[in-house]
């Protein structure tokens, strides 16, 4: 029965969850993000290192590693090391499709890799940083690495994992989360392994939307789903358990390993991509796409890894649906909080977060661990450290230096000259209220500490002053008579009330 493309595609739609009004590429996306790569499902060429003319290098950005790479001695050292033995001695490395993995990171030639990562919320969160630390151990040890944004993948929805389909995703939402998370990777990534600009293309950006908008049904049925066995399909884990539920499990969710399994072959033949790195749960949509290039291909060298998820102390996984989700952006989680949530990781999971979640060599973290253990170890030290390492990662030194001074900040007694900014970076983490300047402007310090929910009377401000338990922007205050001046709103915006060491009050000024 004869069948017109437009009628292909709006088949397509379906079979996908696309919206037929969103076929169009993302119209508002930057253009240096997401470069327009050609569709690939033509009859497929033998050619598997044949690159797009299309694929962008984006723009760099400075180092965010402190953990020594402005050593040319040790950057030198760390691009000849084996990369699966580095990440199998830190506890990283989970499973490899075949050891000849290990052999090719010691060829010498260098691989290409990446790691997907799809826009299901405006942020990453801290379960998909260990992707972004394999990958950039892979392009420390002297290879080339890719990071793939699931403009595609994210309409239909990753079943592993996951008890619940994945609520379908509009337009707009998928537009700000793919620009959201782009900026976040390449933040991080956006710069070679040595900490200097990645002008060479080491490192890429790509979204499998720009490939995904023109396939049609019928097309793939043809080239890439007579190749999938339903028996294999069903065998996965992540389909195993959903069949099983109560709710089962909708074909457009079980199409998904076949998607990702495109990706990894669309990405072997047209980038030179040769490995797929993903969390355990990952190793049925890995190993979809090592079968696809084996039999559709017929080649062989296309290699995948996992590394094992990063759970928290009672086993499950760290996620972005759960109240208190560790996001990457600073915009959903400042700075101060993210490096206040590594401050109070417990003593017993501290050396596996220092190997899995810092650059630091094992032996300087076997030192820690001793230091741990020996009398007069002053507490929190290596949470210290950890924070530093995994903040400066992520937020660059401009994060952690807001973080330090936030914390600075609420440190009982601390006498540190305050910013707006800092003020505002604690204001979630204390109680705080809105007044307007009049009302600020020449009250006195007795009567604002009632008047902002600090102290419960007059009487009990007093007696705090003459106790000189009273601070003002982290000042000690003496006297009863202290208004407030101009001066003493710092920006012009908020001022900091303390009542003892512990007990603030951030007010802000309308």
């Amino acid at each position: 029965m004869a069948t017109s493309a437009a009628t292909a595609a709006a088949a397509t739609c379906r079979l996908f969850s696309f919206n037929p009004a969103s076929l169009s590429p993302l119209k508002r996306r930057p253009s240096f993000l997401f470069p327009a790569l050609a569709p690939t499902l033509a009859p497929f060429p033998l050619n598997s290192t044949s690159r797009s003319t299309h694929s962008t290098t984006l723009s760099p950005q400075p180092s965010s590693s402190s953990s020594g790479d402005d050593d040319p001695d040790r950057r030198r050292r760390r691009s000849r090391r084996n990369v699966v033995d580095v990440l199998e001695e830190r506890g990283l490395l989970e499973s490899i499709t075949s050891e000849n993995l290990r052999a090719a990171c010691s060829s010498g030639s260098g691989l290409r890799v990446y790691c997907g990562f799809d826009p299901t919320a405006e942020s990453l969160h801290l379960g998909n940083l260990l992707g972004i630390i394999v990958l950039s151990w892979f392009g420390r040890c002297g290879h080339r690495t890719v990071a793939l944004l699931g403009g595609a993948t994210a309409r239909v929805g990753d079943p592993s994992g996951k008890s619940l389909e994945r609520p379908e995703l509009d337009l707009e939402t998928l537009e700000r989360n793919t620009a959201g998370i782009a900026a976040t990777v390449n933040r991080i990534l956006g710069k070679s392994s040595d900490g200097d600009d990645d002008d060479d293309g080491s490192f890429v950006i790509l979204n499998n939307y720009d490939w995904w908008k023109d396939v049609k049904l019928l097309d793939f049925l043809k080239r890439v789903g007579r190749y999938a066995r339903i028996g294999t399909m069903i065998a996965k884990e992540s389909v195993k358990k959903r069949l099983e539920s109560e709710q089962g499990m909708s074909y457009t969710e079980f199409t998904y390993q076949l998607l990702q399994g495109y990706d990894f072959l669309h990405l072997f033949q047209n980038e030179g991509v040769s490995v797929q790195i993903g969390g355990s749960d990952q190793w049925g949509n890995i190993t979809a796409g090592t079968e696809l290039i084996r039999k559709i291909l017929q080649l062989e060298g296309a290699y995948g890894l996992t590394f094992p998820l990063l759970l928290k102390s009672d086993g499950t996984k760290f996620g972005k649906s759960e109240d208190g989700a560790i996001w990457l952006s600073s915009s959903m989680l400042s700075p101060y909080k993210f490096y206040q949530y590594f401050f109070s990781i417990p003593d017993a999971d501290i050396i596996r977060f220092l190997k899995v979640l810092t650059f630091l060599e094992i032996e300087e973290i076997n030192e820690i661990e001793r230091d741990m253990k020996r009398p007069g170890y002053v507490p929190n030290t290596a949470q210290r450290r950890l924070a530093e390492e995994v903040t400066h990662f992520v937020h660059g030194e401009d994060g952690l230096q807001e973080a330090l001074k936030a914390t600075e900040a609420l440190r009982p007694g601390a006498e540190t000259k305050l910013d707006w900014k800092t003020i505002e970076g604690i204001a979630e983490d204390v109680p705080s209220c809105s007044l307007s300047y009049n009302d600020v402007l020449n009250c006195s310090l007795v009567d604002l500490s009632v008047l902002a929910g600090l102290m419960e009377s007059k009487s009990a401000a007093r007696r705090l002053l003459k106790q000189g338990g009273m601070y003002l922007n982290n000042c000690r205050v003496d006297g009863e008579t202290k208004r407030i001046e101009a001066e003493d709103i710092v920006d012009g915006k908020v001022l900091l009330l303390s009542a003892g060491k512990k007990n603030k009050v951030v007010v802000r000024i309308s």
